[in-house]
């Protein structure tokens, strides 16, 4: 979720800095161990879009302040698109001094929040060790995954764990405000093109309902689940984990909406609009019909020949299963000469009935899911499109059909 270009062995120069500095974060006893959680909303830049966040350590008598974070990209990477379309991403722990690390959020007008931990001198000791072990070359590589392994997990997770499992053991047993999917739509919703590609690859893994520690893969959902802790006070009764929290900067970009948009109306309206123009075509141009036509196929073979991909050869299991192949499928890309044959008013062969016969009957399983129980695949907007397509398509290919007007 933020992407830093520097080698990892200036983070090796600067924490030898810290610890060789005499009084400082790195030898500073948990007493005068200041933890915050560092809250920043989301940037322009897609990957920026899900926010980020980090661990504020600070020595309260030198009053040095180090940043510790999880977000940590290459472009420059060997092999990093290819290794990203295999879902082989490999990210990286770093180091920053706080004051610069947050003034460069805040110019690029994002928001800035810090939540004062109440930690124990012995917890914020722990972390603190727990934080510079991680930063070794040895152990700060970590293999990436959008919702279940990414910078905010990895905080979250390094705060459970000093706090003995309490931030688990609460957070499992509150439901999520929203799935996977959901959050995906809201927050990439500034840009729709990218957020109906989403849409569109994600399987039924993004629609399984969740509780809030797997929610709070997001930042700013973490921040504002952390309000909620009570740990442990150390003499038999309990206190709020967040012990103050301070807006440092506030937002100076276009906010996400709270709720994700809801896209079966706009892909219904568009699945129509381009059934009536496949029609109209049908009727009035025989080579618009055929190319209007042949490029509905083409993009929906092109769609389910990347699914099938994102199935078979990645490791991205949040796109596994997708049920929108069953009308976005490969074997649209075998009805194309059907359709040029079809505006000379030549019937289609019965293989290509079969074909149409074994569509209609993948668009029936894509409905009937809808009423199983369980977990189903929430892509409504997507059937809502590809029926009506798919429906003009069919009435072209009917057998008997008669020769186009020219």
């Amino acid at each position: 979720m933020h992407s830093i270009h520097r080698l990892l062995l200036v983070v090796l120069l600067l924490l030898i800095g810290i610890s060789s500095a005499g009084a400082s974060v790195a030898n500073a006893p948990g007493a005068n161990l200041e933890v915050s959680l560092i809250t920043y909303g989301p940037g322009e830049t897609y990957w920026e879009r899900f926010g980020h966040d980090a661990i504020e350590v600070r020595d309260s008598v030198s009053g040095e302040s180090v940043d510790f974070n999880y977000g940590v990209f290459d472009f420059n990477e060997s092999n990093f698109f290819i290794n990203f379309a295999r879902g082989r991403m490999h990210y990286l722990m770093d180091a920053e001094y706080s004051a610069p690390e947050q003034a460069s959020y805040m110019q690029d007008g994002r928001s800035v929040t810090r939540q004062h931990l109440a930690l124990s001198p012995q917890q914020a000791t722990a972390l603190r060790d727990f934080l510079l072990w991680n930063l070794r070359l040895e152990n700060a590589g970590y293999a990436y995954d959008y919702y279940a392994d990414n910078c905010t997990t990895r905080v979250r997770d390094a705060l459970d764990k000093i706090l003995g499992g309490a931030l688990k053991k609460q957070l499992t047993t509150q439901p999520a405000g929203m799935t996977y999917r959901q959050q995906t739509a809201r927050l990439m919703s500034a840009q729709p093109w990218l957020m109906l590609v989403l849409d569109l690859g994600l399987g039924p893994y993004a629609d399984q309902p969740l509780n809030a520690w797997q929610e709070s893969f997001l930042p700013m959902v973490l921040q504002q689940q952390l309000n909620h802790v009570r740990i442990d006070n150390g003499s038999g009764g309990f206190k709020p984990l967040v012990q103050s929290e301070q807006l440092v900067s506030p937002n100076r970009l276009d906010v996400p909406p709270v709720n994700p948009p809801d896209l079966r109306l706009p892909l219904a309206a568009a699945g129509l609009i381009l059934a009536a123009c496949m029609r109209a075509a049908r009727r009035w141009s025989p080579i618009g019909y055929a190319l209007l036509t042949s490029t509905y196929l083409i993009a929906a073979g092109l769609v389910g020949l990347l699914l099938i991909g994102l199935w078979t050869l990645t490791t991205h299991h949040s796109a596994w299963a997708n049920a929108n192949l069953l009308f976005f499928n490969p074997l649209a890309l075998i009805m194309l000469p059907a359709i040029w044959r079809a505006r000379r008013g030549i019937a289609p062969s019965r293989f290509i009935e079969a074909l149409w016969l074994l569509q209609l009957l993948a668009i029936l399983i894509a409905l009937s899911l809808h009423l199983m129980p369980g977990v189903v695949q929430q892509n409504q907007p997507w059937l809502l499109f590809a029926i009506p397509c798919w429906l003009a398509i069919a009435w072209s290919l009917r057998r008997g059909a008669r020769p186009l007007s020219s």
